[in-house]
Formats: C-alpha cells, sequence, structure tokens
C-alpha cells in the first residue's frame, strides 16, 4: 500500500474528477422509461455543442475502436479506397481496421514526428482523376507521437483539388482539449472516445455525422448491425437507443458537458496549451528531445520524449512508477522502449502539472537517464508567466 494518491500521466485514459464519478454514482434507471429521454437528449444534443456540429452525433457503448469501425461501414462499400495518413501508431491501427474490412487504403508513410501533411495529400487527391478515392481519414492528435493534424488545412487540400471524398477525423484523444471545429471545417465523420478530453472512463465513442455522409449511409454497401446510424436514428430522435445503453456513463458525459460548458470551451483549449508548452519547457530545459519536430504540430495533450541512446524508457519508467506511484505512457510499435510519454489533458491543472514533471525529473535521476536539472524550474517559470502578466495589468 502507497500513501497518497496515484499519479495516472498517461495520455489516457484521463483522471476522472469527483463530480463526474458522483454522477455515476446514480441508480440505474429503466432506459425504456419515460425519464430516460430526458438523458439520453441532454447528452446527444450536449454532444452537438462538444463537436460543435448542428448534425448527428451517435453515442455507441465501446472503446474508440468501435467508432472507427463505425465511421467506415457506415459509409463505404467493399474494396472501396480510402487515403489514410502515417501520423502514427493509431493511425496504423485504423488502416489495419479498414483492411480488415475489405476496404482498400492508401497508406501516406511518414516518420511519425508530425501530424498529417495536406499538400501530399492535395497530391494524391489530384492523382485520382477517376475519384477512386472514396475517404481521407486523419487522426487529428496522434496519442502514440504528441503531434496534430490541421485538419482545416486538409480541408483546404480536399477543396482545391476539387474532389468529392469524405473526410473522416479521429478526434479520441483531442476532442473537449484541442479546438476542433466538425462543421467549420467541412468534416463529414468524427470519431472520439470517452476517457481522455472527456473526463470519462473508457466505455462510451462516438461518430458526429454531416448530412453528407448520412445520405451516403443508404447505398454503401459494407454489413454493419450494431454500427448502423439507421438503427440508431429512428430511436435518437426521442432520446432512446435501439440497445441497452451504458446508461452510468450517461449519466457521467452530461456532468463532464456541463463542467466544460461551465469553464467555457475556449478556456480549456488555453488550459491544455498552456500545459503544453510548459512540459515542453521542462524537456528541453533536461536536454531531452521532444519526438515531434515540428514545433507548429506539438500536441497541448500529450508529449512524447525520446530517450537518449542506450537508454531504455520502459526501464525509466518502471522506475517512475516503483518509486513515486506515477504512470507514465509507453512507445508503442516503432518507437517501443524509445520513447514515454507524459499526458497532460482532460481535469488537469497546474499544480498537477508540477507535481508529474517533478515526478519525471526524479525518475531520470533515479534511472541514471543522462539529462540537466532544472526541467520543473522551467515549466514554473512559464506557468508564472500568466499571473506576471496579470499582476502587470492590475
Amino acid at each position: 500500500m502507497t500513501a497518497g494518491r496515484h499519479f495516472l500521466q498517461i495520455p489516457g485514459p484521463s483522471n476522472v474528477p469527483d463530480r463526474i464519478l458522483r454522477a455515476m454514482d446514480y441508480p440505474t434507471m429503466d432506459h425504456r422509461g419515460p425519464a430516460f429521454a430526458d438523458v439520453g437528449r441532454k447528452a446527444l444534443e450536449g454532444m452537438k455543442s462538444i463537436f460543435k456540429t448542428e448534425s448527428r452525433v451517435v453515442i455507441y457503448p465501446s472503446s474508440g475502436t468501435g467508432a472507427w469501425e463505425a465511421a467506415l461501414v457506415n459509409t463505404l462499400s467493399p474494396g472501396d479506397t480510402v487515403l489514410m495518413y502515417e501520423t502514427g501508431h493509431f493511425a496504423t491501427l485504423w488502416q489495419k481496421l479498414a483492411l480488415k474490412l475489405g476496404l482498400n487504403p492508401v497508406f501516406i508513410d511518414s516518420d511519425w514526428r508530425a501530424g498529417a501533411d495536406a499538400a501530399k495529400i492535395e497530391e494524391h487527391l489530384r492523382a485520382d482523376k477517376g475519384h477512386e478515392i472514396k475517404a481521407v481519414c486523419v487522426v487529428h492528435n496522434e496519442t502514440s507521437t504528441g503531434s496534430v493534424t490541421d485538419v482545416a488545412a486538409v480541408r483546404r487540400a480536399m477543396d482545391a483539388a476539387g474532389h468529392p471524398a469524405l473526410l473522416m477525423v479521429d478526434t479520441i484523444s483531442s476532442l473537449a482539449s484541442v479546438d476542433y471545429r466538425h462543421d467549420e471545417w467541412g468534416v463529414d465523420v468524427t470519431v472520439s472516445g470517452s476517457q481522455k478530453g472527456l473526463m470519462l472512463p473508457p466505455g462510451l465513442s462516438f461518430n458526429a455525422v454531416s448530412a453528407k455522409a448520412m445520405k451516403l449511409s443508404e447505398s454503401a454497401a459494407l454489413k454493419r448491425s450494431y454500427w448502423s446510424w439507421a438503427e440508431m436514428a429512428g430511436p435518437n430522435d426521442t432520446g432512446y437507443f435501439p440497445y441497452t445503453p451504458a446508461t452510468n456513463l450517461l449519466y457521467g458525459l452530461n456532468e463532464a458537458i456541463d463542467m466544460l460548458h461551465e469553464e467555457g470551451l475556449d478556456n480549456v483549449f488555453a488550459r491544455h496549451k498552456r500545459h503544453g508548452a510548459a512540459a515542453r519547457a521542462a524537456v528541453e530545459a533536461w536536454g531531452l528531445e521532444v519526438l515531434c519536430k515540428k514545433a507548429t504540430d506539438r500536441s497541448p495533450v500529450l508529449t512524447a520524449v525520446m530517450m537518449p541512446e542506450g537508454h531504455s524508457a520502459d526501464n525509466f519508467r518502471a522506475v517512475t512508477l516503483r518509486n513515486y506511484d506515477m504512470s507514465l505512457g509507453n512507445g508503442l510499435s516503432k518507437v517501443a522502449d524509445k520513447v514515454f510519454r507524459i499526458g497532460h489533458l482532460g481535469d488537469f491543472n497546474d499544480l498537477m502539472l508540477i507535481g508529474t514533471l517533478a515526478g519525471v525529473e526524479m525518475g531520470l535521476r533515479d534511472a541514471g537517464v543522462p539529462h540537466r536539472a532544472g526541467g520543473v524550474q522551467a515549466a514554473m517559470d512559464l506557468l508564472g508567466q500568466k499571473f506576471d502578466s496579470a499582476r502587470a495589468a492590475a
């Protein structure tokens, strides 16, 4: 038994605040009864405000992987070509899922050190004179690498190419943490999950669906049942679901939506940006390297840190967990044991970040990883600028 709370500083699932835990603790209600309609409607309508859309939002009792599948099977037919961008491990998993469904994913390779390059997407679309590509799929925030894709730039590239493909975006680790605008950016299907910026446990996933995508779902020929938007649409219109929903998670979701609007989404996004900048200031002060090489693409949600040559990221993480009861994210597939990831998302404040970075700095020392001291101080100095500015203005 270790005294104090465990520091869960992986890039999701994130910490669940007490207020949401208390909401989930309400007795389970009859999901066919009249009172449930208020719960369902509030969740379905409330999520529109988080996606920034006027279109339909579908909620599944599943992980984000289910919402990936739902996006594809509701809009595409066997053998359809989809253009996907290899920004990291999770983009690769989405590509593998497309293969298993009988689609033809064209994968644009990358070095995992930036977001998707809109110019390369435009190049592929311009070359597709017969419009064989039916969808473009990108990950907004690639959790394995700490890189963000400029979705608005991808939409501009698609429009410049005059290509009619659907735009699908994975926001599993960015929604409610990084600015996102489903309607304004012309996204057709946005995929997300409950366990990161929405501050819930795993178990809910989402599709935000444009009118264009909804219309195409009527003729798409991939098989679906559980994931069918059409099956969801009728019951959802009255606040219900065609099968048993995750009732207590929906209680928590409604509380999370309230909390996000009480803080203000713009304030939420600004808070995450500050914490991302402070975490990177610490990494630079330690003399270590951030995995995402392109500065404008670095994530406000997590920071992926490269280990010095000859040192094990997994050993460092194990030492930190043992000595300080703090979990950090591991490197995945191509960067396994070469990278550790610091999560700074969701229900998270300045003091929690400084505690996290202190644990990292002590863990680096204990694991014998070459570094300079002073990372925590660098982060504190950056965070303090907010209050210096406020004092100067007073």
